[in-house]
């Protein structure tokens, strides 16, 4: 980084700061955002200053690197907005009863694992979590047609549980 260049770049933002904060102001109501960006046109300002050309005034240059930049941010803050709307909108129309539902069922699934043995236990949490019977089989050194009969035996309790 050069001399000139931290200079100059001071300079110009003791001389046209209130360029920044206008167009921050304008852009955002936010105190929050605000600062984010006023933080986001000054680090584009310095890393823009090589393109500057003197043949135009430095405020209008000032100008378009800050209007650019808060357009960008308030596309990516509306956008986030949207989301933040979509999930609310979401979270409003939650299924209470559906919720209370999966939960007792949840809840059954568990008394139901919890009154097998530990060998019929692991068996069926394995396969709960997606392992295929080979993968059983070898983590608790057992046959695979041991872990399918298990599995069958455990869906016929599970059947007349629920029944």
């Amino acid at each position: 980084m050069s001399v000139e260049r931290h200079q100059l770049y001071l300079d110009i933002l003791e001389k046209h700061k209130g360029i920044v904060f206008k167009v921050a102001r304008s852009y955002c109501s936010n105190e929050f955002d605000r600062e984010d960006l006023v933080q986001e046109i000054l680090a584009q300002i310095w890393r823009s200053l090589d393109t500057y050309n003197d043949a135009f005034k430095v405020t209008t240059w000032m100008y378009r690197v800050a209007l650019n930049v808060a357009i960008s941010f308030y596309r990516k803050d509306k956008s986030a907005a949207y989301k933040h709307t979509e999930i609310e909108d979401r979270l409003l129309t939650y299924d209470m009863v559906q919720e209370s539902e999966n939960e007792q069922n949840l809840s059954a699934l568990y008394a139901f694992i919890n009154e097998l043995n530990d060998i019929d236990k692991a068996v069926l949490l394995m396969y709960l979590e997606g392992e295929n019977q080979a993968e059983i089989a070898a983590n608790l050194n057992i046959t695979i047609s041991n872990v399918s009969t298990k599995i069958s035996r455990i869906k016929q309790k599970l059947k007349l549980k629920t029944a």
